[in-house]
C-alpha cells in the first residue's frame, strides 16, 4: 500500500508508505482519543509494505517489526594479492631469424667436354626464378657431377650469369612444394634435381627454340 488516507468530519490522517510521510490534521482531543487506532493502522501499513517487498521510509519503520534480511549476497573479502597487476598472458611473436646464405665457389666455366654455365643459361632462357634454379641445379648435376646442390652454389650460379639473386630459401622451398623440380637434400640447405625437373630443363626449355646441348654421358 503506497498511500492510505483516513478522513472523518473532525480529522484527517494520511500515510505515504513509500515516502515515509505521515500527516495528521484535526483537533487535539480527537487525536488523543483515537491515538491507539492510528498506531494500529500505522503497523498494518508497514507490514503490508514489507509483504509487498517495499522498504518503508525511515519515518514509518516500526522498531517492533523485525527487518527482513537482504537478498543480496554478502560482500566477498578482497584478496590484496589479486589487486596486484597480473602479468600479461599475451604472447609476443619475435621475428623469425632468417639465416644468411653466402655464395659457395664452384667451377662454372667452360672446359674440355664441358659447356660453360653462361652459354647453357643463354640457351635455355629461363624466365623466372623457379626455372632459373632448375637450370642451375641441372647444370651442377649433369656437368659438375654433383648429386646434390647447395643453396650457396646456386647463388654462385646467379653471380656467374649476372642475375639478381632472390631469397633462395623461399624460392627453393616453393619449388619443392609447388613445382616438384627439386627435392630436399641430405643437408639442411641442399636440394636434389628430380626426374620431373630434369625433364623440364632438358625437353621444355627453352619454351620456343632449339633444344639444349645434350649433357655429357
Amino acid at each position: 500500500m503506497l498511500y492510505s488516507e483516513l478522513s472523518v468530519s473532525e480529522a484527517r490522517f494520511t500515510i505515504n508508505v513509500k515516502e515515509g510521510v505521515v500527516e495528521l490534521e484535526g483537533k487535539e482531543s480527537f487525536v488523543d482519543k483515537h491515538l491507539e487506532k492510528f498506531e494500529e493502522i500505522f503497523k498494518i501499513a508497514v507490514k503490508e509494505a514489507i509483504a509487498r517487498g517495499m522498504e518503508p521510509g525511515p519515518a514509518l519503520r516500526d522498531p517492533t517489526i523485525p527487518t527482513l534480511p537482504s537478498k543480496e549476497p554478502p560482500a566477498q573479502p578482497v584478496d590484496i594479492a589479486d589487486q596486484k597487476e597480473k602479468p600479461s598472458t599475451s604472447t609476443r611473436h619475435t621475428p623469425r631469424s632468417v639465416p644468411t646464405i653466402h655464395p659457395i665457389p664452384v667451377d662454372l666455366k667452360a672446359g674440355e667436354n664441358k659447356v660453360g654455365l653462361r652459354d647453357f643459361y643463354a640457351e635455355k632462357k629461363p624466365t623466372n626464378h623457379y626455372e632459373k634454379v632448375a637450370v642451375f641445379a641441372y647444370y651442377l648435376n649433369k656437368f659438375n657431377k654433383l648429386p646434390e646442390v647447395k643453396f650457396g652454389e646456386i647463388l654462385s650460379c646467379y653471380e656467374e650469369v649476372n642475375e639478381k639473386k632472390p631469397s633462395i630459401l623461399d624460392i627453393v622451398k616453393n619449388s619443392l612444394r609447388y613445382k616438384g623440380w627439386l627435392e630436399q637434400g641430405s643437408e639442411k640447405y641442399s636440394a636434389r634435381l628430380t626426374i620431373s625437373g630434369e625433364n623440364f630443363v632438358k625437353f621444355d626449355l627453352p619454351a620456343q627454340g632449339k633444344p639444349a646441348q645434350p649433357s655429357p654421358t
